[in-house]
């Protein structure tokens, strides 16, 4: 690993909540990494765990996922059926030997715009810790 490592982030952001947390932290110019690259979804539940697998597959260093908060999902339970499938996930990417630390799930709300640039900042310091994805490695050519 070199130290200069920059991990690439996918973001799949629920349009209601954390997308507009998201936007709302860049128009207040609040500062946080450039890793993560944004999906906008309707719906955190709208996110099929082949979306979240496919980036890992292919070397993406980490995914996030970010929805409204239990109980304020626009679409009633999105939410809560998103929490169900990552839960699946990381149990699936477990048992083959995947680090499933790599998937974060965070509820953020359109008024957490800092939360938002906090959670990129802790996911991008994390991932750092952890180096390439083992994945990416097995890809170069």
């Amino acid at each position: 690993m070199t130290s200069d490592f920059e991990p690439r982030i996918i973001s799949f952001l629920c349009t209601w909540c954390t997308y507009t947390a998201a936007d709302t932290a860049g128009i207040s110019r609040m500062r946080y990494p450039p890793n993560a690259d944004i999906i906008r979804v309707m719906c955190s539940g709208s996110v099929d765990p082949t979306y979240v697998l496919r980036p890992l597959l292919d070397g993406v260093d980490g995914v996030l996922i970010g929805g409204c908060h239990p109980g304020d999902c626009h679409y009633q339970s999105g939410n809560y059926k998103a929490r169900r499938r990552i839960v699946a996930l990381k149990m699936i990417l477990d048992s083959v030997g995947l680090d499933d630390e790599r998937v974060w799930l965070r509820w953020i709300s359109g008024a957490e715009a800092g939360r938002y640039a906090e959670t990129v900042t802790q996911m991008t310091e994390a991932l750092k810790e952890k180096g390439l994805n083992p994945m990416r490695q097995k890809w170069a050519v």
